[in-house]
């Protein structure tokens, strides 16, 4: 059985994903969350693509927010799952797609570094504003950094040209635009749309577990 790759967003962490994780460890599946924060978006895509080429099989790899841009990059994927995620087509970054919706824009804060991190308080209602305030506070505190400018980042490659995709849309999102969503959802193999907001991971971890179960069920081992 294939493996599952997460892949999270900017400012968050693997630890972010791990309620989908643990559920699907108890099932058997193998997991791997790499951690990005490597400083651009070709260091992130090289770091996803080093857990791919160590996996025995093509794996099923989801991708969150700016995750997308980074899974885009990639190859030797069995299937792609782009989670309110951007699908960048030649020449375009997640930036120049529509990038942060405005009320995200305003929770971010420049840092003396140059880097730029989350106000917890806007953080909260605009990433997991669906969420049980427990997992949201809980999200929140995992929060970190960000160098500038990966969301600038032009991948080299387009996996969703070679590989099968599903498109996630959350249709309650106040991070990335639905109507943004929807658009690059016409990019992929296939779509759904969530009545959830920008963090089903945190607030409705199961819809995730679910969906990776059906593409794992129907994916056809390489030999």
């Amino acid at each position: 059985m294939p493996a599952v790759v997460l892949v999270h967003g900017l400012y968050h962490r693997p630890d972010h994903f791990s309620l989908v994780a643990e559920r699907l460890w108890t099932t058997g599946t193998e997991v791997v969350v790499p951690e990005l924060h490597r400083g651009s978006l070709p260091a992130d895509t090289a770091a996803v693509q080093a857990v791919i080429n160590s996996l025995p099989e093509p794996p099923i790899v989801l991708g969150h927010s700016y995750g997308g841009s980074v899974i885009t990059g990639v190859r030797g994927a069995g299937h792609l799952v782009y989670l309110a995620a951007f699908v960048p087509d030649v020449g375009e970054s997640a930036a120049t797609l529509g990038g942060a919706s405005p009320q995200l824009q305003k929770a971010i804060n420049p840092e003396p570094d140059g880097s730029t991190s989350l106000h917890p308080d806007r953080a909260a209602g605009t990433l997991y504003g669906d969420c049980p305030e427990p997992l949201a506070t809980w999200a929140v505190g995992l929060l970190r950094a960000q160098a500038s400018g990966c969301g600038r980042g032009v991948p080299e490659r387009h996996s969703w040209k070679h590989a099968p995709s599903t498109y996630v849309v959350c249709a309650q999102d106040r991070a990335i635009d639905p109507g943004l969503q929807r658009k690059m959802a016409s990019r992929c193999t296939g779509a759904r749309e969530w009545q959830t907001g920008h963090s089903p991971f945190v607030g409705q971890p199961d819809l995730i577990v679910e969906l990776l179960q059906e593409l794992l069920a129907t994916s056809t081992p390489r030999w």
